[in-house]
């Protein structure tokens, strides 16, 4: 089975991924990696590391449905079982979301249903997090739907916020945490796919 990635900026998810499956850590390969950003580091990361990458944004396909198509075509000829989001700061065209329905993660720096939705990413999501006075904060992982942060939840993970927490202090610990839940996840999702098709 093989995964493929979408990216915007530095994408450490992606990157983290892509070196447990080069070191045995995930039975997977790799298939793409997609960035709307083509000066993003995870660009030149890919090209220097000899990952299949391609930029692909309004710039290259000023037509959103072209893009969506073409974005959909560069999945498939990658043979894409599973597609993750790091970083990928654009909504999934409605071809590619409907082909790979419960196929897309993405993982979400809150405990979703909480704090999630159109504009709640980063910083703003911490910052919300805070102003509300919650004990308890974490990541979520979860597919996607069409409406942001709403699609079924895979699994989460528990960070406590501590006296007098700030958005750095707090974005520090659930960075922390967000790449092995992201892992786990992933292996889930693998694990159940292929569970299926042994049946």
């Amino acid at each position: 089975m093989k995964i493929s990635f979408l990216a915007s900026h530095g994408g450490s998810a992606a990157k983290h991924i892509i070196h447990a499956v080069k070191e045995n850590k995930l039975d997977a390969d790799i298939g793409v990696v997609i960035t709307n950003n083509g000066g993003s580091e995870i660009y030149r990361w890919c090209k220097e590391k000899n990952v299949d990458v391609h930029y692909m944004s309004g710039k290259t396909h000023p037509d959103e449905g072209e893009k969506d198509s073409a974005i959909h075509q560069v999945l498939i000829d990658a043979e894409t079982s599973i597609i993750v989001l790091s970083g990928y700061m654009k909504k999934i065209g409605p071809l590619t979301l409907s082909e790979y329905s419960n196929k897309i993660l993405n993982i979400h720096p809150s405990l979703l249903p909480a704090h999630g939705g159109k504009g709640m990413f980063g910083d703003r999501v911490h910052e919300s997090v805070i102003r509300s006075g919650d004990a308890l904060s974490g990541a979520t992982v979860q597919f996607i739907s069409e409406e942001y942060d709403e699609g079924p939840i895979i699994s989460q993970q528990v960070v406590e916020l501590s006296p007098g927490e700030t958005v750095e202090t707090l974005k520090t610990k659930v960075q922390a945490i967000e790449g092995d839940l992201y892992l786990s996840a992933i292996q889930q999702v693998l694990h159940n796919k292929k569970r299926q098709c042994d049946v």
